[in-house]
């Protein structure tokens, strides 16, 4: 269950992580041990830290009956502060919200765990099960009319006598959240609303599972006689993978992104690279039981519908009116004025491949399968640049102790490794630390690190809480995790990772930065906004390239010696190198996006409409968007990025922009005084401020697109955009 869907079937409507009170947790303790006994997953957290999930003891028995317990426990709750016969007010109805709702979100924990990191044909039936019922309880309280009516009393109320700040901005977007969901409708379209919503559930439910479905049938074993250009740490890794799957003395390249995309860079077998790359691209568009353009064509069809009852044209109109973007014009902007220059660099660099592949008589023209492989040779030729011999310099273990440099240096955070055992974990490749305040020793919260690809695990790499800051009910500590996809390396060996696998490793880790230096009284204040929450990852990105990390944490795997001067020299040279290649691959999906759900959905061909759409944006035939509609997750597996995945970047404005303020600081990016105004102004105050006006007090003024363009070597138009 990923991170979105859990805040759609609780935290969207109540928009928190929700916190219990006194009164609360004695009705609700003592009822979740009435009506549901032996159930680890109702049970409150033990242990060290402020107590920790007890993910040792899941079974998948309990999770059908602990949701049940908990959607109950939590009704009542809401019933209590809709049915209050005092006066609404900030204390007894938002508050009291804030409060409500514990047992329930434990119980997410774990699910979240079952569906994303441990998922299994049995639990994927109940999840089957589960999502229209999760749907119901979430519209019997974003449509309970008398919750609504206390929580806009107070909103109405705030505007006349302003709360302060914190207590303001949180009843603005509990109000907002309620309003957009369609609590002010009337009953008929309120029962439309809602049973719009637990079919899409299902629907969601289903595309996910598709895609994991598809990521587990397709796999390619080799033999030994086609290796030809992989490294041995990759040959290594793809014969544990395929003894993994039952076919020892072969090897096996998975239907992930982190297995295709080495594989597409440095395999010599041209055929193969064929295979592989349609095995990716095209996962649940294959005409089976896991082909998912039926279900887009339903999401799209049923969001339009939904969102006309409130009376907006289309989904992304009403997506957006909270986001940074505010329209779907202002987000179609910022990717139109980046997409020619992404496209003209897409030509630029086919243009250098195929001169390559000419000189050395391959007699073949680039198609999307060679673009990775040829795209490596002209990187050797102009750059002098083997990735591969970078890649020597990549341990994850390294990485790993990079990013706790980061967060020292620029977070005043230590990361302590727990003793294994002390707490519990949901599989064993999983790793824990503690995090403290460097100075004061004070604890802040604790780590989990769950790095490796498995069977029932999803693609990709994310990042998420178990238990978020908060202090209006007593002080919680941060409970967080990161989670990636490397491919497990054979006993003894080390994880060797590409430089934008180690990229996206200090990316999610800025999640989790992000998290722990939340300094937040009300849970509703973890949130954030779509568009701006990909800045705090974004930006730590950059410090992987600063000469510190470089020079203390990339050494060599076999034997130990720091990566020499000459090849930090060609990595910097080749920093905008395939930018083509990368800014076009994401656009194209962010376009798409935001085209489909401004069309009109009636009798849509999805298959058509993807050709169509990106003949039209001249869409270059060697590439292919990064996500194709038909397993394009982010945006149908769930709400979360739906016409929202152009704020990568949107964020990325934010981020060129935050990244030349280093530049050009005394200190760089090790500057103390930007350091402490970057954490006091963009990760502290999580959703507590208007994002917006969080970079101004950062920057001094708004974000500049120009930065971007610098950033990617594009080109920068006299005029200002």
């Amino acid at each position: 269950m990923n991170k979105y869907f859990i805040r759609r079937t609780l935290k969207s409507v109540i928009f928190c992580t929700l916190i219990v009170s006194t009164t609360f947790a004695q009705i609700k303790e003592k009822k979740a041990a009435t009506m549901q006994t032996n159930n680890v997953l109702l049970e409150k957290w033990t242990g060290p830290y402020g107590g920790v999930p007890s993910f040792d003891k899941m079974n998948l028995n309990d999770i059908k009956p602990a949701l049940e317990t908990g959607m109950a426990l939590n009704l009542k709750e809401i019933d209590a502060i809709a049915n209050n016969t005092k006066a609404p007010t900030f204390e007894n109805t938002i508050v009291m919200m804030e409060k409500s709702g514990e047992v329930l979100d434990r119980v997410f924990k774990y699910y979240g765990i079952l569906s994303g990191s441990l998922s299994s044909p049995e639990f994927r039936k109940i999840q089957g099960e589960m999502a229209p019922i999760l749907s119901e309880f979430s519209s019997k309280i974003s449509q309970n009319k008398k919750l609504f009516d206390r929580i806009k009393t107070v909103y109405e109320n705030s505007l006349k006598n302003p709360l302060e700040a914190d207590q303001q901005r949180v009843t603005q977007l509990i109000y907002e959240r309620f309003a957009m969901d369609g609590a002010e409708l009337d009953d008929v379209k309120k029962a439309r609303y809602a049973a719009i919503n637990k079919e899409l559930s299902s629907i969601y439910t289903n595309f996910s599972n598709n895609i994991l479905a598809d990521e587990e049938n397709y796999v390619v074993y080799l033999n030994k006689d086609q290796l030809s250009g992989l490294s041995e740490s990759m040959i290594k890794a793809a014969e544990i993978a395929a003894k993994n799957k039952g076919r020892e003395g072969e090897y096996a390249i998975t239907n992930t992104r982190s297995s295709m995309d080495p594989f597409l860079t440095y395999s010599n077998e041209r055929e193969l690279r064929e295979k592989v790359w349609k095995n990716y691209y095209s996962r649940c568009d294959n005409n089976d039981q896991f082909d998912n353009k039926e279900n887009v064509a339903k999401i799209l069809k049923l969001r339009k519908e939904r969102v006309a009852l409130l009376g907006f044209d289309n989904f992304a109109e009403w997506r957006l009116q909270n986001r940074m973007a505010k329209t779907p014009e202002n987000a179609m902007a910022l990717m139109d004025a980046v997409w020619p220059a992404a496209i003209a660099r897409v030509k630029e660099e086919v243009a250098d491949m195929q001169a390559i592949a000419d000189k050395n008589k391959d007699n073949i023209t680039i198609e999307p399968w060679d673009y990775r492989y040829y795209a490596e040779k002209v990187r050797k030729e102009k750059y002098d640049l083997d990735s591969d011999e970078v890649k020597q310099y990549l341990q994850l273990d390294k990485l790993t102790q990079a990013l706790f440099f980061v967060a020292d240096e620029l977070f005043n955070f230590k990361f302590t490794q727990v003793p294994e055992g002390s707490v519990p974990v949901f599989h064993e490749d999983v790793k824990v630390w503690e995090v403290t305040d460097k100075t004061s020793g004070e604890h802040i919260g604790v780590w989990y690190l769950d790095p490796f690809a498995r069977q029932g695990k999803r693609s990709g790499a994310w990042a998420t809480t178990y238990r978020d800051y908060s202090t209006f009910d007593g002080k919680k500590t941060v409970l967080g995790s990161n989670n990636s996809n490397f491919v497990k390396p054979a006993p003894g060996e080390a994880v060797l990772v590409s430089w934008d696998d180690a990229t996206t490793f200090l990316h999610e880790f800025g999640h989790a930065l992000h998290f722990y230096s939340a300094n937040v009284k009300y849970p509703t204040l973890n949130g954030g906004v779509r568009d701006y929450t990909e800045f705090q990852s974004q930006v730590l990105e950059r410090w992987l390239s600063t000469d510190k990390v470089i020079n203390q944490f990339l050494v060599h795997y076999k034997t130990g010696e720091a990566i020499p001067a000459s090849l930090v020299a060609k990595i910097k040279k080749s920093s905008t190198f395939n930018q083509g290649f990368s800014t076009t691959e994401y656009l194209a999906s962010a376009i798409m996006d935001m085209k489909l759900h401004l069309a009109d959905p009636t009798n849509i061909d999805v298959a058509a409409f993807e050709k169509e759409t990106l003949a039209a944006m001249n869409m270059p035939k060697e590439l292919v968007m990064r996500h194709r509609t038909p397993h394009f997750g982010h945006v149908f597996s769930g709400e979360g990025y739906a016409t929202a995945y152009y704020g990568y970047m949107w964020a990325d404005v934010l981020t060129a922009d935050a990244a030349e303020a280093y530049e050009e600081a005394p200190g760089g990016f090790y500057d103390k005084e930007m350091a402490a105004k970057m954490v006091k102004y963009l990760f502290a105050p999580r959703n507590s401020v208007d994002p917006a006006e969080a970079f101004r007090q950062f920057r001094g003024r708004d974000a500049k697109i120009d930065a971007l363009l610098r950033d990617r070597g594009f080109p920068v138009p006299e005029k200002k955009i």
